[in-house]
């Protein structure tokens, strides 16, 4: 089985005291868009992590039977602590996850299809898009690294394990700079 832990705790800092998550893009609130594409993927769970505006955002998410929803009391303390939170519902017996942002609309469903595979693969640890000499989220990940996220703290997120275990990484091809855009500012709502 291979699962998604959607990322959704944050508290949108930079959109001052709107949640860009339930902010309409395109008519339609944004972390659908991340939601949409992982429901339509080869993954077989998402993990929603909720954190910051918990309830408000559970309200708006399409119910579907690949959703857990988990929340992550500690979402204050960065986006370590909701990726840990999301760890809780991986087991070892699962062949794979992939974390992926909720803020991010351009994410293809043949990209993470694309991760999928090579999870399946089992020819590496981790699975990253790429985009000539850019690394995008989301990732993929073997379950046996598990353990390795116990020690992030902070902003750190998936990226730091690529840099970390480069060597291990199998580097997917994307076709798009646009897939790695996410939204901080109101003024990417406008684009």
């Amino acid at each position: 089985m291979i699962k998604a832990i959607l990322l959704a705790a944050g508290q949108s800092k930079r959109m001052k005291s709107e949640n860009k998550l339930i902010k309409l893009y395109k008519n339609k609130p944004l972390i659908n868009y991340s939601l949409n594409v992982l429901t339509k993927s080869k993954v077989n769970k998402i993990i929603i992590v909720l954190g910051h505006q918990h309830k408000e955002l559970k309200k708006i998410i399409k119910k579907n039977k690949k959703i857990i929803f988990t929340y992550n009391k500690n979402y204050k303390k960065g986006m370590a602590s909701s990726i840990k939170n999301g760890l809780k519902k991986i087991s070892k017996n699962d062949k794979g996850f992939i974390v992926a942002q909720s803020d991010m609309p351009f994410v293809k469903q043949s990209d993470i299809n694309k991760i999928c595979r090579s999870i399946n693969s089992k020819k590496f640890l981790i699975h990253a898009l790429k985009y000539k000499t850019r690394v995008g989220n989301p990732i993929g990940f073997d379950s046996s690294l598990i353990k390795k996220f116990k020690n992030i703290k902070g902003q750190f997120g998936a990226k730091f394990m690529v840099k970390r275990l480069k060597n291990r990484t199998n580097f997917i091809k994307t076709m798009s700079i646009k897939s790695f855009k996410d939204f901080d500012k109101a003024s990417d709502f406008r684009s």
